[in-house]
């Protein structure tokens, strides 16, 4: 699948280390799979981890499910050899944690250039300190960029601000990446909504990354898959308005008229792209939903 057209409403972090975990991953309805490295994993287990890791995406059997590896960063002991041992198998995409520019990436993609069965590998860069918030347009841009994924709890330790429900503290920085992604052409995934039981709460996160303009929404458990693939799917009511909009646009137009009316509102060739959009999407998790199945 075309990583363009891919959805990414579900991006579930795995733990590398465990075993079990990485085998479920195989049956879960996720769009994306981030297999962490980093800090889902303890100093003891990092060795371990990066082996068993390797060894099981080498085998496969995660079928369409779009797979990021999420290394630890090169300024710890772990970073240079977790990147040999994954850029080794040919990965889909390489998430770098806490980038803070896009020197950061050029640097990644100057490695992977030239290694076998890398020339698809993407870059993801967890945007996770207010120095690559700031630089997030330059970040976006750079070498083999594919996306990026909000780190929203380092950066509110980052920034010392408040946890609240409406993430008032957090929206400039959202915003910011959010532009960036879009002005550049890659995807951009919502941080993680930390009480992985309150399936009321992650709806309404979810709700309203959704109406910014995120592509979707990482997750710390399973149970929350069912709220994030749906809240971010157009509804039957989009695809059913999006229909309407085109075909009333259509015939609009063979009549000379450059605007349509639908529900009492005006039809332009922008509302058409975005109506064509949301059926793509709508198509695409379709096509995905029957691979992963």
């Amino acid at each position: 699948m075309d990583d363009r057209a891919r959805p990414f409403r579900s991006v579930l972090y795995i733990p590398g280390s465990k075993e079990r975990a990485l085998e479920k991953a195989k049956t879960l309805a996720v769009d994306s799979i981030i297999f962490d490295l980093e800090d889902a994993v303890s100093p003891d287990e990092k060795a371990n981890a990066r082996v068993l890791l390797a060894k099981t995406l080498s085998e496969g059997g995660y079928g369409a499910r779009f797979q990021l590896v999420r290394i630890n960063g090169f300024d710890t002991e772990w970073g240079a050899a977790d990147f040999d041992a994954i850029a080794a198998i040919g990965p889909q995409a390489i998430l770098l944690p806490k980038v803070g520019s896009a020197e950061d990436i050029a640097a990644v993609a100057e490695m992977l250039d030239g290694r076998p069965g890398c020339n698809q590998t993407k870059i993801w860069a967890m945007m996770e300190t207010p120095e690559g918030i700031l630089n997030a347009a330059a970040i976006a841009r750079a070498p083999r960029m594919g996306g990026f994924v909000m780190g929203t709890n380092d950066l509110a330790k980052e920034l010392m601000c408040k946890f609240r429900a409406d993430r008032e503290p957090m929206l400039t920085s959202l915003q910011l990446c959010l532009l960036a992604a879009r002005a550049a052409g890659i995807a951009v995934v919502d941080g993680v909504y930390n009480a992985f039981k309150d399936e009321e709460g992650l709806r309404a996160e979810c709700e309203q990354g959704r109406d910014m303009g995120f592509d979707g929404k990482t997750l710390i458990h399973p149970a929350q898959v069912a709220v994030a693939n749906e809240v971010f799917a157009p509804s039957e009511a989009d695809v059913d308005l999006a229909r309407r909009q085109i075909e009333a646009f259509a015939e609009a137009k063979a009549q000379g008229q450059g605007v349509a009316v639908v529900d009492g509102k005006i039809v332009e060739n922008l509302h058409v792209a975005t109506a064509e959009a949301t059926l793509a999407k709508a198509d695409a998790i379709t096509a995905l939903a029957a691979e992963v199945a």
